[in-house]
């Protein structure tokens, strides 16, 4: 990643019958933007003014480029990616729709991988419409972690009340228990431990980790996977370095507000964190692709077919979703700067191999 003036920020357009072109204009509309980032449409001009025409907006308006080279530090530049002739169809789900949304993507990640664009931002899809002999993934985070060869990586909400990491994600719950094992924990764990530091400018962070079962398992009384998987992966963490806490039973954590104590929560399965994540802060959540070796942003929630061109799309999650992909990329920069500086380097390592933290028994919950 090189240096550059502003930040170029890379946006796939999504399903073009959801709202993902409002969040889109109706963030990029807000003149400070311009300042901070180039902003690089991956979509098409004429969907762009269609939505923009159906949300009645004015007073904005796109630069068209051939590609990311191009693009103006001042304007709100597009690529076309689609077929001109592609139909809009609000609020229904179209097999073009979902060929256009992964052109789109892979448009854009192909400039990501050149360095033409520096962080990537995505409107989202419809996880069935997208499927195609090139897209055969649960969703985004997927895709990207076999496109960027991630082996390890974490989905990881974000907001201000709280980061929500998940050890699975898109699987059925009769799945879950199977992938719950010592070594996916301690994966988990050090992904987010990693990205805390190197992303979040977190140098010594605390971690929470939930259960499984009701009550944490209760001892043994309903469910082993405390004492004999998630127990041992945190103490294992704790001789890395890692400050993992835990096994708490997550409708406690929350009821009590202990998330407020800690930089991070790594929750079992999808629903045990996202709807507590989601209650808490949906508007303005962010969905952070954690363990890629580049950064992807997403609004945290999802088409609103219900709601595609009638103005009433919250813009808020995409706006926060732009705001953490610059952050972050100013992150990693400064990560890199200190690193070079064996002096400075220390206080953003938490494996040092002189560092022992305690166990302690307040620690383990069980």
């Amino acid at each position: 990643m090189a240096h550059q003036d502003t930040i170029r920020v890379g946006i796939t357009q999504g399903d073009i019958n959801g709202i993902g072109y409002e969040v889109i204009i109706k963030t990029l509309m807000e003149p400070h933007m311009l300042e901070i980032c180039t902003p690089v449409i991956y979509g098409s001009p004429k969907v762009a003014a269609y939505h923009r025409k159906a949300l009645n907006i004015e007073g904005v308006s796109f630069n068209h480029v051939r590609h990311a080279g191009e693009a103006h530090p001042k304007r709100i530049n597009i690529i076309n990616c689609v077929d001109d002739n592609i139909r809009v169809e609000l609020g229904k789900s179209t097999r073009e729709a979902g060929e256009a949304s992964f052109n789109a993507l892979d448009a854009a990640c192909t400039d990501l991988e050149k360095g033409l664009i520096d962080v990537l931002v995505t409107a989202p899809i419809n996880k069935d419409n997208i499927q195609s002999e090139q897209f055969h993934f649960p969703g985004h985070t997927e895709y990207l972690a076999q496109r960027f060869k991630a082996d390890n990586y974490l989905m990881l909400m974000v907001s201000e009340t709280m980061k929500m990491g998940v050890v699975t994600t898109h699987l059925p719950l009769s799945e879950v228990s199977k992938h719950i094992t010592k070594e996916n924990i301690l994966s988990k764990l050090r992904i987010i431990a990693r990205t805390l530091q190197q992303d979040f400018t977190i140098p010594r962070p605390r971690i929470a980790v939930f259960g499984l079962n009701p009550h944490a398992g209760d001892n043994g009384l309903l469910g082993k996977e405390e004492n004999d998987i998630i127990l041992p992966a945190i103490i294992q963490a704790k001789k890395e370095g890692i400050i993992a806490l835990g096994p708490f039973p997550a409708d406690g954590f929350f009821g009590s507000e202990d998330y407020r104590k800690y930089d991070a929560i790594l929750a079992m399965y999808h629903d045990q964190g996202l709807i507590p994540f989601k209650l808490t802060s949906f508007e303005h959540g962010v969905n952070y692709t954690a363990g890629l070796p580049v950064i992807r942003t997403s609004p945290a929630h999802g088409t609103a077919y219900a709601i595609a061109g009638e103005d009433k799309a919250s813009p808020e999650s995409f706006r926060q979703a732009m705001f953490l992909a610059i952050d972050v990329y100013k992150s990693r920069m400064l990560y890199q700067e200190i690193s070079k500086n064996p002096l400075k380097s220390y206080h953003f390592n938490s494996n040092q191999a002189d560092e022992t933290i305690n166990i302690e028994e307040e620690d383990i919950q069980l």
